[in-house]
C-alpha cells in the first residue's frame, strides 16, 4: 500500500469591508451563516482534506477589509500560495478595492502569474435590481487587463451556499491537483480549527475574541520591515504601494 503524499497551502482572502469574506469561509468550513457583521482584523483557520491520494492542509487567512493594517496585509501577501479575492455584486466600489488588491499582489509578488487566484462576486442572493456589477464586466477586466494569470472568475452566495464548494474546488484545478471526478474533491479528514483571534467582535459564525493588540501589530510591522530590508538588499526591489 503506497504512502500518502501531503501538501500544505496558505489561502489568503482579500477584499473590501462587508463583502462577505468571513461568511464565505464560515459557509465552507462550518456550513454556517450569520447576518451579523463585525470587521475582521485577521483570522486564521485550517483544515485537512483527502484529495485523491494526497492529504491537503489548507490554512485559510481571513484579512481586514478596511485597509487599516497595510503591513499585515503585505505580510499576508508575501506568505500566500493562493488568493481568494472577494467583491460584492451589489457594490461596484468593492470591485475597485479588489483591483487595488490585485495590483498590490502584482507589485509585491514577482511570481504572481503562477499563483492560483479565484475572483468571486458574493451576494448572488440579492434582488436583480440591486446588482451593480455584471459578471461579464468583471471577467472582461480580469482576462483582458491581467492576461496569463492562473485565475477563475465566479459568483456565489454565502447566505444560500451557492457555488461555495465549486469556488474552493476551483483552486484544485488552478493548482493542477488531481481529484476524483465523481466527487467534490474535498474529503474532510479533520474538523476545522480557528485561531479565534484578531477580530473586533463576534465574527460571522466565529467565536467572539479580542482585537489584536497594538504591540502585536507593531511586532508584525517590524517583522515585515526586516523582511523587506533583506529583500531590498538582495534584489533592489521597492515597497509595494497602492495609490
Amino acid at each position: 500500500m503506497s504512502e500518502r503524499s501531503s501538501h500544505h497551502v496558505r489561502l489568503v482572502v482579500l477584499g473590501g469591508s462587508a463583502v462577505g469574506k468571513s461568511s464565505i469561509i464560515n459557509r465552507f468550513l462550518f456550513d454556517t451563516y450569520s447576518e451579523k457583521h463585525c470587521p475582521t482584523v485577521e483570522d486564521m483557520h485550517y483544515r485537512e482534506f483527502d484529495v485523491g491520494s494526497m492529504t491537503l492542509r489548507v490554512d485559510f487567512l481571513d484579512t481586514a477589509g478596511d485597509m487599516q493594517f497595510p503591513a499585515m496585509r503585505r505580510l499576508s501577501i508575501a506568505n500566500a500560495q493562493a488568493f481568494l479575492l472577494v467583491y460584492s455584486i451589489a457594490n461596484r466600489d468593492s470591485f475597485e478595492i479588489l483591483k487595488k488588491c490585485l495590483e498590490e499582489i502584482r507589485e509585491q509578488r514577482a511570481d504572481f502569474q503562477e499563483i492560483p487566484m479565484v475572483v468571486v462576486g458574493n451576494k448572488l442572493d440579492v434582488a436583480v435590481d440591486l446588482r451593480e456589477l455584471p459578471k461579464k464586466d468583471v471577467a472582461e477586466w480580469v482576462y483582458c487587463e491581467l492576461p496569463r494569470l492562473r485565475v477563475k472568475v465566479l459568483e456565489c452566495s454565502a447566505k444560500d451556499g451557492v457555488n461555495i464548494t465549486e469556488l474552493f474546488r476551483s483552486f484544485l484545478s488552478l493548482a493542477k491537483l488531481q481529484f476524483p471526478s465523481d466527487s467534490t474533491g474535498f474529503h474532510r479528514r479533520s474538523s476545522a480549527h480557528g485561531s479565534s483571534r484578531k477580530t473586533k467582535g463576534p465574527e460571522e459564525g466565529v467565536q467572539k475574541s479580542e482585537p489584536r493588540s497594538r504591540s502585536l501589530i507593531r511586532r508584525v510591522s517590524k517583522k515585515f520591515s526586516k523582511m523587506r530590508e533583506h529583500a531590498h538588499r538582495d534584489n533592489g526591489s521597492n515597497d509595494c504601494t497602492v495609490s
